[in-house]
């Protein structure tokens, strides 16, 4: 279904059932599947493909060369009627991949508002991403992966498997991320350790200065002290800190059960 006052470049191909809202750009030789959502205002610039059951948001740009909608690159895949839902006001760039879910992970990929997805990067099956999330070039996130919001990934960095990242944390380029990491944190190297806390996106979201003196004082009780285990600290840090939501979010993330480990600072020597 095509919405009034969509411009469509006479090149493009969209498929009959594609349902466009108000004032969709699609330019030159772009490709909209019949089960593909575009909201209003999108646009697709040139040699964009949306495939699949992909849902759009409104506002969102996106770059040549673009894949978005194309089945997972999981060799599990049998034809799973999976879709893919992007979110309003996303950037998504050149040679962008972004995949549906499978049947193995609840058959839906999420992404979420405001999100940025740099030249090369991609997003595999059965992902979910937050709002404000941005992937800086080649940043690979494998499938079940899941990220809160505002977190950053440097340049070449990857998420291996059903790894989870917690909100407003910051990955570094290069970085090789194989455990979880906490809400706040910061990683380098590959494979990634915990370099501290995000501080700079801690002040640029406007957290107080109590709130980031009490996180800090509570990550040296979680990550610079040897008594117990990372999750006796973490039950031991919540009560400490029952008042202080900051902290409420790095521990709940510690005490949720899960079976991967977490990224942790490096040991000296």
């Amino acid at each position: 279904m095509m919405a009034a006052h969509s411009a469509i470049h006479p090149s493009a191909v969209v498929e009959d059932g594609a349902r466009l809202g108000e004032g969709v750009s699609i330019g030159p030789f772009c490709h909209v599947g019949p089960q593909a959502v575009l909201g209003d205002g999108v646009v697709l610039k040139s040699h964009v493909v949306v495939a699949g059951r992909t849902s759009v948001g409104a506002r969102t740009q996106i770059f040549p060369f673009a894949s978005v909608g194309h089945q997972a690159q999981d060799l599990k895949y049998r034809g799973e009627d999976a879709t893919l839902t992007v979110g309003t006001d996303c950037i998504i760039r050149e040679g962008v991949t972004l995949n549906p879910g499978t049947e193995g992970g609840g058959l839906e990929t999420v992404i979420g508002n405001r999100c940025a997805f740099l030249a090369n990067s991609h997003v595999g099956h059965d992902s979910r991403l937050g709002d404000g999330v941005i992937l800086s070039n080649n940043v690979m996130i494998a499938g079940h992966v899941t990220v809160g919001n505002n977190v950053i990934f440097g340049g070449g960095a990857a998420a291996i498997q059903f790894t989870r990242v917690g909100d407003h944390a910051f990955v570094g380029g290069l970085a090789g991320l194989e455990n979880d990491l906490i809400p706040f944190g910061m990683v380098m190297g590959n494979r990634a350790r915990l370099m501290g806390l995000n501080l700079v996106g801690l002040k640029r979201h406007g957290f107080s200065r109590e709130d980031i003196h009490a996180l800090r004082n509570a990550y040296k009780d979680l990550f610079e002290s040897s008594e117990g285990t990372l999750r006796q600290r973490a039950e031991k840090v919540a009560a400490a800190y029952e008042s202080v939501a900051l902290v409420r979010r790095v521990t709940d993330f510690i005490l949720v059960e899960t079976d991967r480990r977490f990224c942790t600072p490096a040991q000296d020597g």
